[in-house]
C-alpha cells in the first residue's frame, strides 16, 4: 500500500465492500491492518468456490468499480492466493 494513505484507503474500501459483498458466491471478508507496519493490510475474502472469485467477480462488470476504487493504492500490487480451510484445527 502507498505509505501514508491508510485513511483514504479505508474510506475507499468501505465503499468497495458493498460491491464485493453483493457478488454471487461471496461468503465473508475481513480487512486487517498491521500493528508493526500500519501501512500494511491483509484482506481475507471467503468465496464458495475459487471460480466465484476468478471468473465470477473478476469477470463481472462490478469488478471495474472495485478496481477503480482500490487498485491505485497498491504499491506493489498484492499477491492473491486461494486457500482451503483445514478441518479439525
Amino acid at each position: 500500500m502507498t505509505p501514508g494513505r491508510g485513511a483514504e484507503f479505508r474510506a475507499a474500501f468501505a465503499e468497495a465492500k458493498s460491491i464485493i459483498s453483493g457478488m454471487p458466491g461471496f461468503l465473508d471478508l475481513r480487512l486487517s491492518r498491521g500493528i508493526e507496519s500500519p501501512d500494511t493490510y491483509l484482506l481475507l475474502v471467503e468465496w464458495q468456490t475459487v471460480a466465484d472469485h476468478t471468473h465470477g467477480f473478476r469477470g463481472s462488470p462490478e469488478y471495474e468499480p472495485w478496481r477503480t476504487l482500490l487498485h491505485h493504492f497498491y504499491d506493489p500490487f498484492p499477491d492473491v492466493e486461494h486457500f482451503d480451510p483445514v478441518d479439525g484445527v
